[in-house]
Order: C-alpha cells, then structure tokens, then sequence
C-alpha cells in the first residue's frame, strides 16, 4: 500500500490521479470493498449505501476552532482534525479535549509542518512523537490517522509511519482557503470538486473558512451528502498503519 516514489500532491493533489507515484494508495471504497465482512455475516455499512463524504480540518487547533466546533455541533456535522503541535496542540489542550468529546476524529499534522519526505526516520519521528503525546494526554488517545504536511510522502515515511502505527490520509478535494478571504469562492471550490466519498481539505484558522463552512453544509446535504469522519468513511475497514489512503 505503500508509493513507490515521492508523492508530493499538495495543491494539484485533484488533477494527478493518474500520476504513476500514487501506485499503492488506496481509496476508501477499495477499503470498504475488501473488508472482511464483520463476524462472517454480509455487512453494509452506512457509507456502502449512503453517499458520504468526510469533512477535515488541517493545522488546528488555533483561536477560531471553538466557533467551528459550535458549528459542528449545531449541525450534528462528525468531522476529522489532523492537529499540528507547535503553538496548537501544546497551546489549546481543553479545544483538543473538546473535539474528542463531541465526537470528532483526530488524527497527528506533525509538530512543525515539515516535508517529510525530506527528513530522516529520527527527524520523522521527532515530528511525530510529540503531537501523539499531546493528543494523548488531552483525550485519552493517540491518534491511529496522520496526514503528510502538503500531501507528501515516500516509501521512507511510510515505513515510519507503519512502525509508529499511524496511516496515512490525503484528500480529494481543496478550496485553497489559505490564499483567499472569500468564503463564496470558498464554498464554490468545495462544490465544484465534491463527489462521493470525497475527503475535503480546510484550515479553519483562515478568515474565510468557518463562514463557507457554515453555508456548505446544508448545501452539501441538499445534494445528497451524508457526513462522516475518515474511519467512518472507510468502514468495514480498518485504515493500515503505513498504508496511504486518498479517493
């Protein structure tokens, strides 16, 4: 399950899926498909018959992600964070404690958003290791999902991340909500690229963000839409320690 080569995805991540170094990642439906069914009996699990999609957030938490979580949880939106350390998860535990709380999957951002594909296994793991203690510490947990700064990872980082069991989780669809201000191009960028078992990316530390999200999803239960967090998404199945995993 693992990339041959360097994938670095990043912000083009949606128009690469041909792209030879994305040999070995693994969609969700694939995962859902080759579960074993659960104590031998035919199981249909809700995202085998529902069209889901899986709502993330990068790079929190940060001052604004209380007003997300009010958001969520007006909405009854399960959504899946993947938390950075440095000045978020050392700076804002009880929102870490929050998140776990009203349901919310978390999974490991790193501690400082390195490339790395660039780093060695100890450098990789100096990355890891301590947002997995803040996240444990906070909620009980470590994490069992990560995401790679930018989308990227190797046969290198893989291995790491199989030996510190953290799968690996990209995205399908990304509003670019660091470079704008405009929460209707926002939401538009989300609704042009959304399909089923999409996994959308967003920061909600950026001004734009909360506000589209709040207009996204009722627009997105319009079109069908169940929410779900990744694990959900991916159910029967259960995401590999070093697999990668991306629609």
């Amino acid at each position: 399950m693992r990339a041959a080569a360097p994938l670095l995805l990043a912000l083009a991540l949606p128009a690469i899926t041909s792209c030879s170094t994305l040999t070995g990642v693994t969609s969700p439906a694939a995962a859902r498909d080759h579960a074993a069914p659960a104590n031998g009996q035919a199981a249909a699990p809700m995202c085998r018959v529902s069209t889901c999609i899986a709502l993330t957030f990068d790079g929190g938490p940060s001052a604004p992600t209380p007003k997300l979580l009010d958001v969520l949880k007006r909405e009854k939106v399960p959504a899946t964070f993947f938390l950075q350390g440095e000045g978020h998860t050392d700076t804002y535990p009880e929102t870490v404690r929050r998140m776990a709380k009203e349901g919310h999957e978390i999974g490991n951002h790193t501690w400082s958003h390195k490339n790395l594909t660039e780093l060695s296994p100890a450098e990789i793991r100096s990355e890891i290791e301590p947002v997995q203690r803040d996240i444990e510490k906070a909620t009980g947990h470590a994490p069992t999902i990560m995401r790679p700064p930018g989308g990227a990872t190797n046969d290198a980082v893989s291995e790491t991340m199989k030996e510190l069991g953290l799968s690996q989780i990209l995205w399908s669809v990304t509003a670019k909500d660091y470079d704008t201000t405009d929460s209707a191009l926002i939401k538009s960028r989300v609704l042009d690229q959304t399909e089923r078992d999409g996994i959308i990316l967003l920061h909600e530390r950026y001004a734009g963000t909360i506000p589209a999200v709040e207009a996204l999803i009722p627009e997105l239960r319009a079109r069908g839409y169940t929410f779900v967090t990744v694990s959900q998404l991916m159910s029967p199945a259960t995401p590999e320690a070093g697999g990668v995993y991306r629609p």
